[in-house]
């Protein structure tokens, strides 16, 4: 579970995030949904300890393997909660210099798995990498951007953590790779039970995965919606209808 409470940060004039309250739950898979400048990459970094907060914290708990419920962690006070976190939000989160094979048996290595739990490991995989990762003697550096992106969602997911954060794992993709990836996430879910946190920009793919949605402006969380089977469609299409609009009237206006 991660709870936010009074989480404030500011960048000069711009409100990057302002989140009063909020859970989320054991289980969840979140969609977080906004325009640009909404705040999503900034309450990622948040939660990852990459951003430090004006005002306002985070903590995760985790389940044990018997169900109890662990302690709260704030990630700016302990380091403990890493181990249960997979998360990719852009290259920096990769060893470029490395080949793929490289990168995860030094994964593997830090984590404490042979050779041998790497290559199984792996093979969960294979289908999502589409023999265009692995065995193409290509450093990380010099993959395709949508071949990167595939590298840093199996990174978030090769460890077997409780909770994921993936930024905009739809970008770069290609259609099939995209659907892939969609029922690579339904099944690491209903297989782990882990937490999933994903933001994107695409609608669809993100309503097709997400058991709740979370529609963010300007760093606030305007609207938590349950998800079950699409139903929130309608009103994020309404909502973004609106925006739509609204943007088109205010550009006229400058003009």
């Amino acid at each position: 579970m991660i709870t936010i409470s009074n989480l404030k940060k500011q960048f000069g004039e711009t409100c990057a995030c302002d989140i009063p309250s909020f859970t989320i739950n054991d289980g969840d898979i979140l969609g977080l949904v906004g325009n640009n400048g909404a705040g999503k990459t900034t309450l990622f970094r948040l939660l990852l300890d990459l951003l430090k907060a004006d005002e306002g914290s985070v903590s995760y708990t985790f389940p044990s393997p018997e169900g109890l419920v662990g302690d709260a962690i704030n990630p700016t006070e302990s380091e403990a909660w890493k181990q249960h976190v997979g998360a990719y939000i852009d290259q920096g989160f990769l060893i470029d210099f490395l080949t793929p094979e490289e990168y995860f048996a030094f994964l593997g290595k830090i984590s404490g798995m042979t050779q041998a739990e790497v290559d199984e490991r792996l093979q969960q995989f294979e289908r999502f990498a589409n023999g265009e990762i692995f065995g193409q003697k290509k450093l990380i550096r010099n993959l395709s951007a949508g071949n990167t992106m595939k590298v840093g969602i199996i990174s978030a997911l090769f460890r077997h953590p409780k909770t994921v954060i993936l930024d905009e794992p739809f970008n770069f993709l290609d259609p099939t790779s995209q659907l892939v990836l969609k029922q690579l996430l339904c099944d690491y879910a209903t297989n782990t039970g882990a937490t999933i946190l994903i933001s994107s920009h695409n609608l669809q793919h993100t309503v097709d995965i997400s058991t709740r949605i979370a529609l963010l402006e300007h760093g606030k969380i305007i609207r938590d919606l349950p998800n079950a089977e699409g139903s929130v469609n309608a009103e994020l299409q309404e909502y973004f209808s609106v925006k739509s609009t609204e943007e088109s009237i205010a550009n006229q206006a400058e003009e």
